[in-house]
């Protein structure tokens, strides 16, 4: 994996990112400063003809340790917030087993699914309508997140 700032930059344009998260360009350049100082990448200076200089980063060893460790985390780790899982799910070809990850998750999944649908049968008729309301669309999101996950899985076969 090697790149440069304005190449991550462009692809994280067309990831549309923007629609996640507000990344600057400036934010692009600090984190890669920040990133070559914990020795998770390293930077190469490359001269192209009459061009300027331009900086290569490549992961080291450490920081294929620490991306695989972050996908896995991202990928057995359920948020309602789905962003991280979004943006994990970009990389999952990075993983050597990303089919058993994504199975693990739907246990998660299922598992949070199976809390929910028993909390909506002993909700009781005196509760307010707008929390029964909003624990079923807990349920939806969860749900959705289950289909999401079984699309990655069947993509991946």
């Amino acid at each position: 994996m090697f790149s440069n700032p304005y190449e991550i930059i462009k692809q994280l344009q067309i990831m549309n990112v923007h629609r996640w998260y507000n990344i600057a360009n400036s934010t692009v350049y600090a984190t890669l400063k920040v990133l070559e100082k914990k020795e998770y990448i390293y930077g190469s200076v490359e001269k192209d003809g009459n061009m300027p200089d331009k900086t290569i980063y490549s992961l080291t060893d450490k920081g294929k340790q620490e991306f695989v460790a972050t996908l896995q985390q991202s990928i057995l780790s359920f948020d309602y917030d789905t962003n991280i899982f979004s943006i994990a799910a970009f990389f999952i070809d990075a993983l050597d087993d990303p089919q058993s990850l994504l199975s693990q998750r739907l246990k998660i999944l299922n598992s949070y699914l199976e809390g929910i649908e028993q909390q909506i049968t002993v909700i009781k008729d005196d509760i307010p309508s707008i929390a029964k309301a909003n624990i079923e669309r807990t349920k939806y999101i969860v749900e959705a997140e289950i289909a999401g996950t079984e699309s990655l899985i069947h993509a991946i076969l």
